[in-house]
């Protein structure tokens, strides 16, 4: 049997398997297919796979030398579906590349000492990876690992940070901000859809009509946003007033099933959002650049700066990464 090198490795609070380009086929939909199939996509068990049944553990990352003078590796991310057997690229994850950086020093395509450049090939953007920090601890994740600091570069998407040209858009008669700083997100008041927004995961995920009508929120606003692939993109993220101390509290629908967390660049997204005098949930915010996201499992620490004119000057996170092992995967 025929397999493939493959590391497992835990980033943020997310799990995926990383792979050097060069040891995956270089047709892309040969590639997906092996993926599927190492991973167990198409079976809600993903029994026969690696992958671990949610879609925050059915991530894959490949890592390549970079095509680019200013940066070292190049990173894609690829998000499998878990009952569906799909394969997207219309989106980063800033949890996998907390991982990118010490893979690449594992793998020899970055030296040691020194900070990774990571060009986020999805979007075009670049991240710098500082690492190993002190040991943290992060919400979702027990106990403590070594810190990956992230400062993202130019993660605008590619219609702006307001791909619909609107600080606010009405959709179906709810008040939304759509951004896209790295991500895309529709941010609406979860009061506006009839929740408080501090109920658990299993209570959201059980409400059938909030879910229907997050689905309906998201497809409209990604005509307006302009996505083309909506499989996993835009995310819903509704907002309330921070319970536990932070900014912001959230519950984020990853693109219809409840996040036990919240994203990295989701996270950056929504805060960019709620700095904008104006946009939806921005009065209900407490904070400043150093924004606190609430979350159902802790809280996520996230900076955005912004210029006067409300564009990205940066924006960067504190994550964990830790690698859990190194072998040869066999598809099926």
């Amino acid at each position: 049997m025929t397999g493939v090198p493959c590391v497992l490795m835990r980033g943020g609070t997310s799990k995926g398997a990383y792979f050097l380009a060069a040891d995956l086929p270089s047709d892309p939909a040969e590639r997906d297919d092996l993926l599927i199939r190492i991973m167990g996509s198409g079976d809600p068990r993903q029994i026969d796979g690696i992958g671990g049944a949610t879609p925050l553990t059915s991530k894959v990352a490949v890592v390549s030398p970079s095509s680019q003078r200013d940066t070292d590796v190049d990173y894609l991310f690829l998000q499998l579906g878990v009952e569906e057997a799909t394969v997207s690229d219309q989106q980063n994850c800033g949890n996998l590349l907390a991982g990118v950086g010490p893979f690449a020093v594992a793998r020899g395509l970055a030296p040691t000492g020194r900070p990774v450049r990571i060009r986020m090939v999805n979007s075009d953007s670049v991240a710098t990876a500082r690492f190993p920090v002190e040991d943290v601890a992060i919400s979702g994740v027990p106990g403590a690992a070594p810190g990956v600091v992230l400062d993202f570069d130019d993660t605008e998407g590619p219609n702006g940070v307001l791909p619909t040209g609107n600080l606010v858009d009405v959709i179906d008669g709810v008040p939304v901000t759509c951004v896209d700083n790295g991500m895309p997100v529709v941010v609406a008041r979860a009061a506006d859809l009839g929740v408080t927004g501090y109920e658990s995961v299993s209570q959201l995920s059980d409400d059938l009509a909030l879910r229907d009508h997050v689905q309906r929120l998201r497809m409209q606003a990604a005509a307006l946003m302009g996505l083309r692939d909506t499989t996993s993109v835009p995310k819903t993220t509704l907002v309330a007033p921070a319970v536990d101390g932070g900014s912001i509290c959230t519950r984020t629908f990853i693109p219809l099933k409840l996040h036990t967390s919240i994203g990295v660049l989701g996270a950056v997204s929504v805060a960019t959002a709620l700095l904008m005098d104006g946009a939806v949930g921005h009065e209900l915010f407490t904070g400043s650049s150093r924004v606190d996201v609430e979350h159902p499992t802790g809280h996520l620490q996230v900076e955005v700066e912004l210029d006067p004119a409300g564009r990205v000057r940066r924006s960067g996170v504190v994550r964990t990464a830790r690698m859990l092992f190194d072998g040869t995967v066999f598809p099926r």
